[in-house]
């Protein structure tokens, strides 16, 4: 796919590129402000854009609000946001511009774990809605009541909900049945008082919007 990537520190940008071409894809514009994304973006538009919250001149949320803005000029464009640390507000601005999914918020360190960032990658890209499970445990750890009322494997199902993995990427990765898991989504659900989904972009936002409130 072709990819552009937004990125101030040069080492990361670069490592970020050259992983990227590894795996087949094509870098049509490695930049290091939000003025370029926004220029490259609208030059070629990419099959992904790679943001880095934080960019110049502010060091604020320059790359997000980037990203936002042209996720509203261009429909389902697929963005995966990177951060240094986990930023809840921003996580959920940037999910709350996902609404058909085509959003991940991932920490800088799962770029070192090739297979996982490569994995949000393609994930991103093929239009899910991908979170890093460090902000979905902070999130699940903000919100005791009525979450106490989950069990640890429920717990554990939510969590690789929130992160937009299906009914089946859950199954493979608890080792139960999917037909274990749709139990464990109906039940969870229905002790969180949410409604079962059939849409996953919509079963994610929704325990997310849960998680946050």
């Amino acid at each position: 796919m072709r990819v552009v990537i937004a990125e101030d520190g040069i080492l990361i940008r670069e490592g970020i590129a050259g992983l990227l071409r590894r795996f087949g894809h094509e870098v049509v514009a490695a930049v290091g402000t939000a003025d370029e994304l926004v220029a490259a973006v609208h030059a070629a538009p990419p099959d992904l854009v790679v943001t880095d919250v934080r960019m110049p001149p502010g060091f604020t949320d320059e790359g997000l609000q980037a990203a936002i803005a042209l996720r509203a000029t261009f429909a389902n464009l697929p963005v995966l946001v990177l951060s240094q640390y986990v930023e809840q507000t921003y996580a959920a601005e940037l999910l709350d511009s996902g609404r058909n999914g085509y959003v991940g918020y991932l920490l800088k360190d799962r770029i070192g774990d090739v297979a996982e960032f490569v994995d949000a990658v393609d994930r991103v890209a093929a239009g899910h809605t991908v979170v890093d499970p460090e902000v979905v445990m902070q999130l699940l750890g903000r919100r005791r009541d009525p979450l106490q009322r989950l069990t640890p494997r429920e717990r554990d199902v939510l969590a690789l909900m929130a992160e937009g993995r299906s009914n089946a990427a859950v199954a493979r990765t608890l080792v139960v049945s999917e037909a274990a898991v749709s139990k464990h989504i109906n039940s969870l659900l229905a002790k969180l008082d949410l409604p079962p989904d059939e849409d996953d972009h919509r079963r994610v936002r929704a325990v997310l919007a849960y998680l946050r409130g």
